[in-house]
């Protein structure tokens, strides 16, 4: 097996390779869908449906007139929600009259991590792909995917994509939190780690980045960090890098 290419793994190149990984995630997660994947040179876009909506993952700091042209004609056109990321805050959507926010990128270096305090598995099969969903759309209050439909956050077809992967966390038997992980050109990238909010406060959050954590100790990882979130992955060897601005019409 030829090994990842080694990459430049900076606190000042974190936004460019969460960008890198966020398309990855998100073109992954549109073609599992059957949505349409749109490639340009500063931008990916996946179109959805009325409940999935279009993603937008800014890929340069530079975006053309055009390319911001494109972006707000495809926001006009969907069909749902409206969500767009831009690791590198350079981007003005502001004309797309959408409620914006800031949130960390953040980076932690190749290191192994200690063992969870709760089982956290790799998903494999629907039972526990679906329980994944039903947490994280409790955790992240995705009121567009209720009711939970099995199959429509995480499909069956996202567990073959290359370098994707999501694990769930076991507390007295049930799923308590869940997260997705994606390795692609020697990186790896956390997202959607969620906790019901029953399930709180129990180390179920830590637990489920341990576990995944402990399967990517060779490589650098990146995330984008909630502010409630940013306290437990400092503790866990996360440095923020840069604020990454996102937009959202909902």
């Amino acid at each position: 097996m030829t090994p990842p290419p080694e990459i430049r793994a900076t606190l000042d190149e974190a936004p460019r390779l969460q960008a890198r990984n966020s398309a990855a995630f998100w073109a992954a997660t549109g073609r599992s869908r059957g949505h349409e994947v749109i490639r340009r040179r500063g931008y990916l876009a996946v179109v959805g449906d009325e409940r999935a909506g279009t993603r937008v993952l800014i890929q340069e700091p530079d975006l053309t007139p055009d390319e911001v042209a494109e972006i707000a004609a495809l926001a006009r056109e969907a069909v749902g929600p409206v969500d767009a990321e831009d690791p590198f805050s350079a981007t003005d959507l502001g004309a797309l009259e959408m409620r914006h926010w800031q949130m960390p990128v953040m980076l932690r270096p190749p290191g192994p991590v200690a063992v969870p305090a709760m089982e956290v598995v790799r998903t494999r099969g629907e039972a526990d792909l679906h329980a994944a969903e039903r947490a994280v759309i409790a955790g992240f209050e995705l009121t567009r995917f209720e009711p939970h439909r099995g199959g429509e956050l995480f499909p069956l077809a996202l567990l073959d994509e290359p370098g994707v992967d999501v694990y769930v966390a076991r507390l007295d038997g049930e799923v308590a939190g869940a997260c997705v992980t994606v390795r692609a050109d020697g990186l790896a990238s956390h997202y959607w780690v969620g906790t019901p909010p029953e399930f709180r406060s129990r180390g179920v959050g830590r637990a489920v980045m341990l576990g995944s954590l402990a399967d990517l100790a060779a490589l650098p990882v990146t995330l984008t960090a909630s502010r409630l979130g940013k306290p437990l992955y400092e503790s866990l060897g996360f440095t923020a890098a840069a604020p990454s601005t996102w937009w959202s019409d909902q």
